[in-house]
């Protein structure tokens, strides 16, 4: 009886074919058959001596009455098994299956694969392969076609551009002094693409991010990847990217010239002005915020795209956070638009300024929330009042403060710095291990153990605080009590001073800072930021704790 051979039974084969001659000249036919499918996809093979070479060379088979067959130890068919052929290695598969296989390998194990034998890295130069890790990888699709139509092939586009410059990929902040900033490095359809990130104009929270591109890199006029400068007006130009100390990379413009406007500096800052708040400075009557508009022009525009980024995540989602942490964009006073990162430590919520002013920094702790510390709501008529907001929020202020202060008296006298600190001006290493003590050590559930959402009470701000934005939420969902990190210029004697955090909803809260009577109103990026999420919280506390260094 004749039996339809199927190698292992892993895929399908090209050709299911009845075996119903067992002569010596059918098998060599079928032999013929096979080599000259496997040149189509990956080329004539050579034997190289190796063990690929010796199972291709198929000895003649041993007929059986019953008309079935198997392979023995030298790769040949002996008709005296009762199930399919086995191959002995993974060099006896046929290419087709050879393919498959590889296509599922991630990109850094392909170079292994390729000094296996000669066998191999002839199919490591199929196409499918290549191209299958470009879109799994780096999300690539329909472009990939238009590439190869140009001459380059998904292999070189892999090889070439998208596996060395993977490093990259991701959330940086760049080292502009006190402001900082937010880009985001991604695959772009046929480029790398450099996103700076840009806060909407103030006070307009509910925008989306601006974004505007400062480097690409690409392969459309040569073989190789070009690295290009976007920044100025006169379009792309000569750049590089070096990459040294790990999660960190440099930008370089080899051609400034490209970054002057005709009309001097006085247009390339009306350029600027109109770009980075809408306006003019005519329309921005308040003299304390043109020099701080003016003072960020100077002091940013002097690098010229000559910048050092470092590697920043996105928090990580815990079991016992209130609500999804991340990015949110939020109102401060003279200096607009800020972007801050919000993330969840225990029984304590922290918001880390990734953009900032020469007042407060970016890197900064910026807000410093205890959930533990809830604070119950007047009715509207008194929410009114700031009087009353104060006493109800100082109250528990006064009780932390007491609560510190026996604790510092009970501590040990090698400890009693560290416990001082977590009130006043905590380091990053400070408040980083007070909230992994307090994930820990805490007694109490997480803030999201009810699976029903709080019932909203209605909220407004007491007369007499200052808001930019007229239009805010009027009901929340929690208050809490917390603090807020001011400054005066150059960021001289920081100071924790009382406020009140405001939970609206899954994307916006708001902060009222008792000292300086105004209200900031925060709001949820919402763009989908890939390479971006920290792998686990002691990684992200880790970056947090530089993060204020890099600033300080």
């Amino acid at each position: 009886m004749a039996v339809c051979a199927r190698l292992c039974g892993v895929g399908q084969s090209r050709r299911c074919r009845r075996r119903q001659r067992h002569n010596q000249q059918d098998q060599g036919s079928d032999s013929d058959m096979e080599e000259e499918e496997e040149e189509q996809i990956v080329g004539p093979t050579q034997g190289d001596g190796g063990a690929a070479g010796a199972a291709a060379a198929a000895g003649p088979s041993v007929a059986r009455e019953d008309g079935s067959c198997h392979v023995n130890r030298a790769g040949a068919l002996d008709r005296g098994g009762t199930g399919p052929p086995r191959p002995q290695s993974l060099a006896d598969l046929p290419p087709e299956l050879l393919v498959e296989i590889f296509s599922l390998l991630p990109g850094t194990a392909l170079p292994s694969v390729a000094l296996v034998g000669k066998k191999f890295r002839q199919i490591l130069n199929t196409e499918t392969i290549w191209r299958r890790r470009c879109m799994a990888e780096f999300d690539m699709k329909e472009d990939l076609r238009r590439m190869e139509v140009g001459g380059v092939s998904s292999r070189d586009l892999y090889v070439k551009l998208l596996h060395p410059f993977r490093h990259i990929l991701g959330l940086w902040q760049p080292d502009i002094g006190p402001y900082g900033g937010l880009l985001n490095v991604v695959v772009d359809g046929l480029f790398i693409i450099g996103w700076m990130y840009l806060p909407p104009h103030d006070p307009r929270v509910e925008d989306p991010m601006r974004r505007r591109p400062l480097f690409r890199i690409h392969m459309l006029e040569s073989n190789e990847a070009t690295v290009e400068c976007m920044y100025g007006h006169k379009g792309p130009h000569k750049g590089d990217i070096q990459t040294g100390k790990k999660d960190e990379f440099s930008t370089k413009c080899n051609q400034t010239d490209h970054h002057r406007m005709p009309g001097g500096r006085q247009e390339e800052f009306r350029t600027w002005l109109e770009e980075e708040w809408g306006r003019t400075l005519e329309e921005i009557f308040h003299e304390h915020m043109q020099e701080l508009i003016l003072m960020k022009f100077i002091y940013t525009s002097q690098y010229d795209n000559c910048l050092t980024y470092r590697r920043i995540y996105l928090p990580p989602l815990m079991p016992s956070d209130l609500f999804h942490p991340g990015l949110f964009k939020g109102t401060y006073g003279s200096h607009g638009l800020e972007i801050v990162m919000l993330s969840f430590h225990g029984i304590y919520l922290r918001a880390t300024k990734l953009t900032g002013d020469p007042n407060v920094p970016a890197g900064q702790l910026t807000l410093d929330v205890d959930l533990s510390r809830p604070v119950v709501l007047p009715d509207l008529e008194h929410q009114r009042n700031i009087e009353e907001l104060s006493r109800l929020v100082l109250g528990v202020h006064a009780e932390v403060q007491r609560e510190e202060q026996e604790q510092a008296k009970d501590a040990p006298a090698a400890g009693r710095g560290a416990a001082e600190g977590a009130c006043g001006n905590a380091s990053a290493a400070d408040w980083v291990e007070e909230g992994r003590v307090a994930c820990s050590d805490s007694c109490q559930p997480g803030p999201s153990t009810s699976t029903s959402p709080p019932e909203a009470q209605p909220f407004v701000l007491p007369l007499g605080v200052m808001a930019r934005n007229e239009v805010y939420p009027r009901t929340c969902r929690k208050c809490f009590y917390g603090t807020g990190l001011i400054a005066g210029h150059g960021f001289t004697s920081p100071e924790r001073t009382p406020g009140l955090f405001v939970l609206f909803d899954e994307d916006h809260f708001g902060f009222i800072w008792l000292e300086l009577k105004s209200f900031s109103l925060y709001s949820r990026l919402t763009d989908q930021l890939a390479h971006a999420h920290a792998p686990n919280m002691e990684r992200f506390e880790a970056m947090l704790f530089n993060m204020q260094s890099w600033t300080s």
